[in-house]
């Protein structure tokens, strides 16, 4: 956004085009009308203009943006043209206003002393800063914007100031024999301080299979801290100062607390930043994505669920088609529309567009249970769960685990599942769902009976009708599903 502004500045004599500010502002990257707007919004607010008022930045219909403003630009000491003294601090106003958070991954540092390794530690890098663009939630600094600071002895504050960004991933590589260590540091560029960091050691059997692995198990890992640490950023502002994207931290922290008193905080969150930017991406998809899950969870109804999930994730994907999340949420409103074979194109596009999405994996997996692909299922929830080992929707791959094995007639396997799926969440009522129904075909009538009446308890809608008109199995396994809930004696 920092970037945006100085370009709108710097060419204030024309009306800029929107391929104008691609091609200089993103280097040529796609770019979004919905990510481009909120940009520019977001530059009018750090300058106290507004879309309405158009002060300093107005819009050209059809043809594009300009800055209309009075500039001057002054040095701390003589008052002339030129300086760096203000700039951090209005590099500081600015960085706050950010739709989303910006980090840049620095040239991981070729610790070996060989010259001929180089091209390994570049190649981490590079891979990070591929799969990190990828998420969509962080605005990523371009390879060459990096890479600029290579070998070069630079302090962080500056390079951050230099870049626009909040945050920075740096590291090193170190080779030893057949051996090669890898360290990774996520750094906050304004406090300073490291918010994470992790060591990696390898054999090099295949170097690129060992580049893909690091690369996507520090994603995994950088993701959360970064998210983690733009909630504590959006915890610190007054209730009246709370934009679009702290309202979403904020829903994000509530949201992955799992319960249904969260998810609900979570939603009316959710529903204050859509107001405040009816086109903003990322929250239209989380709050589709709670609805679902709270249907899934037995705290709301499918049919209303699935309403409201449906319109939010399709506003989410019209704003960005790049964004794995709307499609996620999109993929998921279709399983409680019964439209699988939607649902699955959709779970494609998502793991397309980021083979690393834990989540994804995880629902996907479900959804191919409903088919009665329990083998794809199951490897598809354990795909999740070592991607995110402790992930706290963790519950739902091991009841997607649950599900498989009861598709595959290991009735005692789906009943093991269940119960990890239990024990990390009492009230997960798809668990105690295959519970009851993998409990009465394995014969064992005393553990359906328990396990219905907690079934009941946590689900006290539950009935026959409710089986066979919300739960979306298919031709055989359909009918498998329900002749054990009427045999746990469900009516």
């Amino acid at each position: 956004m920092f970037d945006l502004l100085i370009y709108l500045m710097e060419n204030r004599d024309r009306v800029v085009s929107k391929d104008d500010l691609i091609a200089s502002v993103w280097n040529g990257r796609i770019v979004s009308e919905s990510t481009l707007a909120s940009r520019i919004n977001a530059a009018r607010r750090a300058i106290g203009d507004s879309g309405e008022a158009q002060k300093l930045i107005r819009t050209v219909a059809r043809r594009g943006v300009r800055f209309i403003g009075d500039v001057r630009l002054e040095d701390e000491a003589s008052g002339q043209v030129g300086t760096s003294g203000a700039l951090a601090d209005r590099q500081e106003l600015m960085r706050a206003s950010l739709t989303r958070p910006a980090i840049a991954v620095l040239p991981f540092v070729n610790a070996s002393g060989e010259a001929e390794q180089e091209y390994f530690s570049d190649g981490i890098s590079e891979d990070i800063i591929t799969s990190l663009s990828k998420l969509r939630w962080f605005t990523v600094m371009a390879r060459n914007s990096s890479f600029a600071y290579k070998g070069k002895a630079v302090p962080m504050r500056q390079i951050a100031d230099e870049l626009g960004v909040g945050y920075l991933l740096e590291g090193s590589v170190r080779k030893s024999g057949e051996r090669v260590r890898i360290t990774a540091q996520l750094n906050d560029a304004v406090t300073g301080n490291q918010l994470w960091a992790e060591r990696y050691d390898r054999d090099l059997a295949d170097v690129f299979a060992v580049q893909d692995e690091i690369a996507e198990a520090i994603v995994v890992a950088v993701e959360p801290q970064l998210l983690v640490a733009e909630n504590v950023r959006a915890q610190r502002k007054a209730p009246e100062n709370l934009d679009a994207w702290d309202l979403l931290m904020r829903a994000l922290s509530h949201f992955w607390r799992v319960t249904q008193e969260d998810n609900a905080a979570a939603q009316a969150l959710l529903e204050q930043a859509v107001a405040l930017d009816p086109n903003y991406t990322q929250a239209h998809s989380v709050l589709a994505f709670s609805h679902t899950f709270g249907a899934q969870m037995g705290w709301q109804t499918a049919a209303s669920a699935a309403q409201v999930a449906e319109r939010a994730a399709r506003v989410a994907v019209l704003g960005d088609s790049e964004d794995p999340w709307s499609h996620l949420a999109l993929a998921c409103a279709h399983i409680y529309r019964g439209r699988l074979d939607d649902a699955l194109s959709a779970f494609d596009t998502a793991l397309r567009l980021n083979p690393s999405f834990s989540l994804a994996h995880g629902c996907y997996g479900l959804v191919l249970c409903y088919y009665g692909r329990w083998r794809e299922g199951s490897e598809a929830a354990r795909r999740a769960l070592q991607l995110s080992p402790r992930d706290p929707f963790g519950v739902i791959y091991f009841g997607v685990l649950a599900y498989a094995a009861f598709v595959a007639c290991d009735y005692d396997e789906a009943i093991l599942m269940s119960r990890e799926a239990i024990r990390q969440r009492s009230d997960f009522a798809g668990a105690h769902r295959v519970l009851t129904a993998a409990a009465a075909m394995a014969g064992d009538i005393d553990l359906a009976t328990v396990s219905l009446e907690e079934l009941r308890r946590v689900q006290p809608s539950i009935s026959m009708a409710w089986v066979e008109g919300q739960l979306p199995f298919r031709g055989e396994e359909r009918m498998k599903f329900i002749f054990a809930m009427r045999r746990a004696g469900l009516t």
